[in-house]
């Protein structure tokens, strides 16, 4: 990823978003608003932001990771509290440019590898070259395009 972008989280208090969370297993389709399925409220803060602190937003460029269902466009939620360990997928800054990879441990070795055969691996060597900035808790990724584009093109 040649262009990167951060987009911090406020340092407010983060009001929580409340949303009905249903204990029905839905295999495909919608669950019934049936009120005996209904657990309760969820707030999406708690699931997204385990680190409030420590997380920040990233849009994704490039197809690296498509393997991972990690997208163009794609946000990206990275906890640097979090201490990078084998198999996340972590952002990294190697030789000044910033990636998204996942980290990978064999043997002795470890590598920052992309999940689409279009692109190689990269053997972590040295280790003055690599900066784990965090690691990649959540992926928003819009079904219906338009929305998601739009917000993070007004913060432009």
């Amino acid at each position: 990823m040649k262009n990167v972008e951060l987009i911090p989280v406020p340092a407010l208090s983060l009001n929580p978003s409340l949303l009905p969370l249903f204990s029905y297993l839905v295999p495909a389709g919608f669950p019934s608003p049936a009120s005996d399925h209904l657990e309760g409220l969820f707030d999406l803060n708690r699931l997204l932001l385990r680190h409030p602190d420590a997380t920040y937003l990233l849009r994704v460029s490039g197809e690296s990771m498509a393997g991972a269902e990690i997208h163009t466009g794609d946000l990206l939620a990275v906890d640097k509290h979090m201490e990078a360990d084998h198999n996340h997928i972590v952002v990294a800054v190697v030789h000044g440019e910033c990636t998204v990879k996942r980290l990978v441990r064999e043997g002795q070795k470890w590598w920052l590898k992309p999940e689409n055969p279009a692109y190689q691996p990269y053997e972590i060597t040295d280790t003055d070259e690599l900066r784990i900035w965090g690691v990649v808790t959540h992926v928003v990724h819009e079904l219906i395009p338009g929305k998601l584009t739009a917000l993070v093109q007004s913060l432009d």
